[in-house]
């Protein structure tokens, strides 16, 4: 393939007499006369040696090169940051998890203006560093391809299959006697049994799905296990695939449309996903300068069939449905039934109607329902409104028995005090537990609360309380747990006004959530109500604490696409 420089951000280094310096730092890494005048491509990667998710991204990476020199590109390879979930749960380390998001879009960004590449082609693993790549790739709008790490394989524990929210939920087991000391250590060393993201349906296979129903992914890389060997060949393949989106000018915001957007919240429904991605969507879309809140999510959600029999609700894990027809499967039976639009331009160059021709339906597995035979006709993940959250919550139904809980408010002003109360089974059957001050502004940084809702199902009482808060809840929880409350108690939102006793009404079915208190007697509470300082007065978390939004639009920190007066593409 041939490419006209002339239009592509590298020619601002590597083109005419004045460039001569810049040149010879090219020069002085090994580049040829020939490979500094191709496109450069820039190769982020999300690797580390925090955790398993991103182990092996740096191995990757090295097949996207080979892909991209192959076609006629110079790939140039650099890091980001991951915080990772599974290690910052439970403590005040998760405050830096959402917050590093942002930072992983802002410094893929900074990187990619700063030395001027033409294209990007970004792999993550774990939770935050999906969408944070997915983020960078719109708001810079250069040709893109999205790449997961892929999921890792499920241990065995005592003769059947675990994942590390069998590990969580057996400390809850512990606390109560039912797992001894010898039985603990057993099945934490077995759970995990090599490189790779949490396994089940948690968040990062949430948005690994939603990258290939949103186009910014190759149809099935995103569901191949990290250990599996083909992970190379879709590699390989990604880097040969950005340069022709290059040559062909096909842009992330070709992709990116209100349509895909509302075919990944699709996704995240028939999927029994996380309720993150009801975080995640709008943030991208805000890339974009599209409106796209948690209402917009939760309508499609309403409408959507859950389909995919995987766990944390179902028994199924990401290898399964890999294995049984990937996430194509997936799409190609809610396509057929009219829940996805096919009109929308993917990263093959084709449409996504185009692309489910190629795909076909596999009787010989029951991992993936058919869509017109869903497990349940509306979808896994559902979103929430009423007088104690105006501005929504979401709540994640797969897999549930019971979809309406009514009972007294015990409220905690952290998790930490939280999980106390449930380590000490300080608490009754038919309580509501209201986790507050730990969303995005009052955290800061909105952790996830899957530390205490494990304990609670390791204890036997999963499905005899539930939970609120305006903090998240990691994919793996399971049970009445509502997250996003809003508006978060930090700005005086209703959760803030809450007293022990008040009776919570959770339904969702019709989809409510709300207190038994009048307007006059919240009135009245908020008149009385002060806002706390946090124990953040300096640093990243301050910063992004005096920056952040609401969970409805995403928890993001700047005006967003439609505010911009330039697009870095078109520098």
């Amino acid at each position: 393939m041939k490419f006209d420089k002339g239009r592509l951000p590298s020619r601002h280094v590597t083109e005419g007499p004045s460039r001569a310096p810049h040149r010879s730092y090219l020069y002085a890494m090994g580049l040829t006369r020939e490979e500094i005048h191709q496109p450069l491509v820039g190769v982020a990667s999300c690797w580390n040696e925090a955790a398993p998710c991103n182990i092996s991204l740096m191995h990757q990476a090295q097949f996207v090169k080979k892909g991209v020199s192959a076609a006629g590109g110079t790939p140039r390879e650099f890091c980001t940051i991951t915080v990772t979930d599974g290690i910052a749960m439970g403590h005040q380390g998760m405050k830096a998890s959402l917050v590093s998001r942002e930072v992983i879009a802002d410094s893929v960004e900074l990187t990619m203006r700063g030395h001027c590449y033409d294209a990007i082609v970004g792999l993550a693993g774990c939770d935050k560093s999906l969408p944070g790549m997915m983020m960078a790739m719109v708001r810079l709008n250069v040709p893109s391809v999205f790449i997961y790490g892929g999921s890792i394989l499920p241990g065995t524990f005592r003769g059947r299959p675990v994942t590390v929210q069998d590990v969580f939920e057996a400390v809850g087991q512990h606390s109560v006697g039912a797992l001894d000391d010898e039985g603990l250590d057993e099945i934490e060393r077995a759970a995990c049994p090599g490189a790779g993201s949490c396994g089940a349906q948690f968040t990062a296979n949430t948005m690994a799905t939603v990258a290939e129903a949103i186009g910014l992914a190759l149809p099935y890389s995103c569901g191949a296990p990290a250990p599996y060997e083909i992970r190379d060949q879709f590699n390989y393949a990604a880097g040969e695939k950005v340069m022709e989106l290059i040559a062909k000018n096909i842009r992330p915001r070709d992709i990116v449309t209100r349509k895909a957007l509302e075919n990944a919240a699709a996704v995240v429904a028939a999927s029994g996903g996380s309720t993150n991605a009801a975080l995640h969507l709008p943030a991208i879309a805000h890339e974009c300068g599209i409106e796209f809140d948690l209402f917009d999510v939760a309508e499609i959600f309403k409408r959507t069939p859950y389909i995919a029999d995987l766990k944390p609700g179902g028994k199924y894990v990401a290898k399964d449905m890999f294995e049984a027809g990937g996430i194509p499967l997936l799409m190609k039976t809610l396509f057929d039934n009219g829940f996805l639009h096919g009109d929308c331009m993917t990263v093959t160059g084709r449409t996504l109607a185009e692309n489910m021709d190629r795909i076909a339906w596999n009787p010989d597995q029951d991992v993936v329902y058919p869509a017109d035979r869903p497990i349940t006709v509306t979808g896994g993940v559902v979103g929430l409104k009423g007088n104690l959250a105006p501005d929504g919550a979401i709540v994640k139904v797969a897999g549930m028995g019971h979809l309406t809980f009514s009972g007294p408010a015990r409220c905690f002003d952290s998790e930490e005090a939280c999980f106390e109360a449930v380590s000490t089974k300080a608490y009754a059957e038919g309580d509501v537990f209201v986790i507050r001050y730990e969303g995005p502004r009052g955290g800061p940084g909105m952790r996830e609360m899957l530390s205490t809702t494990a304990a609670l199902y390791g204890q036997g009482m999963g499905d005899k309380v539930a939970l609120i808060t305006d903090g998240r809840f990691s994919g793996a929880t399971r049970g009445f747990c509502v997250g996003h409350v809003g508006p978060e108690a930090a700005v005086g939102g209703p959760i803030a006004l809450l007293r022990d006793g008040d009776i919570i009404d959770l339904d969702a079915v019709a989809g409510t959530l709300a207190v038994r208190l009048s307007e006059a007697e919240l009135a009245e509470r908020r008149a009385a109500w002060r806002p706390r300082a946090t124990d953040y007065a300096s640093g990243a978390i301050w910063k992004y604490a005096e920056q952040v939004g609401s969970a409805r639009k995403g928890a993001v920190t700047h005006p967003g696409g439609a505010m911009e007066k330039h697009c870095y593409a078109d520098v």
